[in-house]
């Protein structure tokens, strides 16, 4: 399963249209809310409501984790406890984790960038603690992936996507929602 992490402030763009384009790739992506609350507002104040709330889902099963940016959102994600201490055993283990545009500071607060090239929002580069900074639109180095920001939002859920399924799945799937890069 792959679990997308949302808290009070998120990018409703950088969150959804990764839920959107793994669902229709038939990938198990499940929306979860860091709190008890199943509905969560974005930043722009759009409810969502979520498949599950954290204390609902087994963290250690995940193979992938992601976190969406949007202010306040990626602070409180990283606020969240059980969610970081989640989040560090998944880099340990090599196990896949994501990020776009703000929420990428928090790999480099955790120390997951070391000599890693990543990708953040612009003017939050000094975030990306030992990394070396990339302005691509979305970026894999090893089992991290990194997206500017919202602009960026196909470009990473096609990374994601290719990452899951291959380069075959990924570009059928630009071209069946008329994307170019």
């Amino acid at each position: 399963m792959i679990g997308i992490f949302f808290a009070e402030g998120y990018e409703e763009i950088e969150a959804l249209t990764v839920v959107d384009i793994l669902r229709r790739g038939k990938v198990d992506i499940q929306m979860i809310s860091i709190t008890e609350d199943k509905v969560v507002k974005g930043s722009h104040g759009i409810p969502v409501e979520m498949d599950h709330t954290l204390s609902e889902v087994d963290l250690g099963g995940m193979d992938m984790m992601i976190l969406p940016g949007g202010m306040p959102g990626t602070r409180n994600l990283e606020a969240c406890d059980t969610l970081m201490q989640a989040l560090d055993a998944q880099y340990k283990a090599d196990k896949y984790i994501a990020a776009i545009c703000a929420a990428p500071t928090v790999f480099g607060h955790r120390g997951y960038l070391q000599n890693r090239k990543a990708c953040c929002y612009p003017g939050m580069e000094g975030d990306l603690t030992g990394a070396e900074v990339s302005f691509d639109k979305a970026v894999k180095d090893g089992h991290v992936i990194t997206g500017r920001g919202m602009g960026c939002a196909i470009a990473f859920a096609l990374l994601i996507l290719e990452t899951l399924q291959g380069k075959e799945a990924a570009e059928r799937m630009a071209e069946s929602i008329v994307y170019e890069a």
